[in-house]
């Protein structure tokens, strides 16, 4: 009878670690995915807190320095690029990153207005596309 009280409780304590391994895994990586618009519609409730983003990269924002690897741009909307959000990157620039270009940022936005993102993922223009005036 003890030999299985042991062998019950050593099964329950290795159930709640893998459940508690589970918890905090999807707890730290989850992050709130939400368009450029509704990000600035509520960024003030957001300070601090893990987000993806996704928007586009400001004509003449773009900011790139080689030597120290940090990049600085803005983060407009996809219809009128008026709202937008200053971004700072320090990282390799991704191949794809351009001005006019749809990217996904990936940080933290902060109480000093500023995104500071620590992952940037682009899209490649689609080749099926019609080229404007056809």
């Amino acid at each position: 009878m003890e030999r299985r009280k042991r062998f019950l409780l050593g099964g329950v304590l290795l159930a709640g670690a893998v459940g508690f391994l589970i918890y905090s895994a999807a707890s730290e990586t989850s992050v709130y995915y939400m368009t450029i618009e509704e990000f600035v519609a509520q960024k003030s409730a957001l300070a601090n807190e893990g987000v993806r983003v996704a928007g586009r990269v400001r004509d003449g924002s773009m900011q790139w320095d080689p030597k120290t690897l940090n990049l600085r741009f803005e983060l407009a909307d996809f219809k009128s690029p008026d709202d937008g959000v200053p971004v700072r990157y320090t990282g390799i620039l991704p191949d794809m990153f351009a001005e006019g270009r749809d990217v996904i940022v990936e940080g933290k936005y902060g109480n000093n207005g500023i995104f500071q993102a620590h992952t940037i993922m682009t899209s490649c223009p689609s080749k099926y596309e019609p080229k404007p005036g056809t």
